[in-house]
């Protein structure tokens, strides 16, 4: 196989975490793997300890913050530029903020990060994910049982909390799956939400509330908590199974289905965030026709 025709993978917050575990693997399968993190030198570290355990020198890094779309547009330029295919793409990025913070754009910064980036992200390499088929959209998801408030997606209205407004942008991952696998039917890219379960984790960075948290359960629990390498294993299932060829628009948990959140479930729901997403990001109108 030349490079050019090697299965392709790109991972989305990979110099760390789930993230990181899940570019191992994929190195380990001796795939061309993409890692697009937040910050160059934590990136190139990763980088470079994942060449020295599998020996896969196909590691490719991009440099964006999710939370600029300035920022995502460059490293997708980057992106179509190096890669000729993308077989898996993998959006596991995704942070909390104890206080309200916004992007470069204006937007709340969590919604802009852990649902925005994913979105823009997406619609900017899908095209050349559609000529990869067969080839899988993953988000990584979560499980928290929230609905979004339409009319104070930018919490100007309410009072912040860090993990509602966290629910809130992580449930806009699920609606965006739903609708992109209906509006990808017959594309043979498909598109499924991934719950890796409870696992240790540095949302929020080290200094957060999620940090703190961490610290304190590794004093009390740490031997009883996964590891992010455990967590990563349902992704993997997801990224590489046979059983799920042609699946499309679920939400998946240990290698079976997951009972969303209700508002997922509404058609609706679904099309209003995607119209909105549009608006945010600056792409076209129905950048992705609705399926009939």
């Amino acid at each position: 196989m030349t490079d050019a025709n090697r299965r392709t993978v790109l991972v989305t917050g990979a110099n760390s975490g789930l993230g990181k575990a899940l570019a191992l693997a994929f190195a380990r399968d001796g795939m061309r793997v993409g890692m697009l993190v937040r910050d160059q030198a934590r990136g190139q570290t990763a980088r470079d300890e994942i060449l020295a355990a599998t020996g896969n020198r196909d590691i490719h890094l991009f440099v964006a913050d999710l939370g600029s779309q300035q920022e995502i547009r460059r490293a997708a330029a980057e992106i179509l530029d190096r890669f000729e295919r993308i077989d898996v793409l993998i959006n596991n990025a995704g942070t909390a903020y104890a206080s309200r913070r916004t992007s470069p754009e204006g937007i709340e910064r969590s919604l802009a990060v852990n649902h925005l980036g994913a979105f823009l992200l997406t619609g900017l390499l899908l095209e050349r994910i559609k000529v990869s088929a067969p080839a899988r959209i993953l988000n990584v998801g979560t499980r928290m049982n929230t609905a979004m408030d339409f009319e104070d997606l930018d919490w100007t209205r309410r009072r912040y909390r860090m993990m509602q407004a966290y629910g809130q942008s992580k449930l806009g991952n699920l609606h965006f799956t739903f609708e992109l696998a209906r509006r990808l039917a017959g594309t043979g890219v498909t598109v499924n939400c991934v719950f890796p379960g409870v696992f240790r984790s540095n949302l929020g960075g080290t200094d957060g509330a999620q940090g703190i948290f961490w610290k304190a359960v590794d004093l009390l629990l740490g031997w009883a908590i996964p590891t992010p390498g455990q967590a990563a294993e349902r992704v993997l299932h997801a990224a590489r199974s046979s059983d799920l060829d042609g699946i499309t628009g679920q939400y998946l948990g240990d290698r079976r289905p997951l009972k969303p959140p209700a508002q997922a479930l509404d058609r609706d729901a679904n099309q209003r965030l995607w119209t909105i997403s549009e608006r945010l990001v600056g792409l076209a109108p129905d950048s992705v026709p609705p399926s009939a």
